[in-house]
């Protein structure tokens, strides 16, 4: 099984637990991105987390996100851009910009 089967196998198993659940999906990455398209991350209603879209420097802003979506059931795309000089103020070893799809699942 890949690391995404596995992180939508962990969403399945949280919703059947009862838990909400939102999907976040790398959609467009541009320059560098610490993760390609196609990564995700699971978020939960309690906060569980599982996967990554950023290898941590954009996780607090898509799993607030996502307990927005969770809560309106409308999905967002977000976009997050640095320039190298910013770049490793916010943790990034290089600049890049990616959108992540941001996704309730039912």
């Amino acid at each position: 099984m890949s690391g995404s089967e596995d992180i939508l196998e962990t969403a399945r198993a949280w919703r059947a637990e009862g838990e909400r659940v939102a999907l976040a999906t790398v959609v467009e990455t541009w320059g560098s991105s610490p993760r390609p398209a196609g990564s995700r991350l699971a978020v939960t209603g309690t906060g569980r987390l599982a996967g990554s879209v950023s290898g941590g420097c954009i996780e607090g802003a898509v799993a607030d996100v996502a307990k927005q979506v969770m809560e309106s059931g409308t999905p967002q795309l977000l976009d997050f851009g640095i320039t190298d000089e910013r770049a490793w103020e916010v943790g990034l070893a290089c600049g890049g910009k990616l959108k992540v799809f941001v996704e309730p699942l039912a």
